[in-house]
């Protein structure tokens, strides 16, 4: 992936913002991406379609993080940038263009603690820190230089208890090299699909 490519021209800002809105019971996993000034510049869903040839497993929301998920990330005007598909269990989630192209993969090294992120040759690219709440995620490359910081934000007792909506802000210490800087822009929808998923009321 070069800095040419469509999820580095949508992504371009160092400051991002990932909201999960908020849904009733059994409904699917939504995002919104959006700068700094609260332009959306992407949205996600479930899906059980990979591209026009190809079907995905299908995917269903349920109560543990043990579940298999994937979303479609696209424009607002739905052109897709990305497929995020977190395998069932803990280990495994890997990000592809819509032409199916593995980008490259978060793999648990210690569950809710730390992951190792990769390229689409399994190159080691970075890790992902995550402090003991699950709320702070430290991207940092293969020398331990953090290159993005992610935080969940707190939403209120009410809205933690009873609602999925969740609140990321995503700082970018730019220049980030790719395919490094997109996995480190997808890592909020990443962490809440391992982590947070499980409150789900369904």
């Amino acid at each position: 992936m070069s800095p040419a490519d469509p999820v580095s021209d949508v992504f371009g800002t160092p400051v991002l913002r990932v909201e999960q809105p908020r849904r009733g019971p059994f409904a699917k996993s939504r995002y919104k991406v959006l700068d700094g000034d609260g332009t959306v510049l992407a949205v996600a869903a479930e899906t059980s379609v990979k591209n026009r040839s190809e079907a995905l497993r299908t995917v269903f929301p349920g109560k543990s993080d043990l579940d298999a998920r994937a979303v479609l990330l696209e424009t607002p005007d739905g052109a897709p940038l990305v497929f995020i598909d977190k395998h069932g269990g803990r280990e495994l989630t890997e990000v592809r263009d819509p032409a199916d192209e593995l980008i490259g993969a978060f793999r648990t090294e210690r569950v809710g603690r730390r992951y190792l992120v990769a390229d689409g040759q399994g190159s080691a690219l970075g890790a992902v820190d995550v402090d003991v709440p699950r709320n702070n995620f430290v991207v940092s490359d293969t020398d331990g230089k953090a290159v993005a910081h992610v935080r969940k934000k707190w939403a209120g007792l009410a809205t933690h208890l009873l609602t999925t909506a969740d609140k990321y802000s995503v700082q970018i210490d730019d220049p980030v090299p790719e395919p490094l800087r997109t996995m480190a822009v997808l890592t909020a929808i990443v962490m809440d699909m391992s982590l947070h998923e499980s409150k789900d009321i369904t």
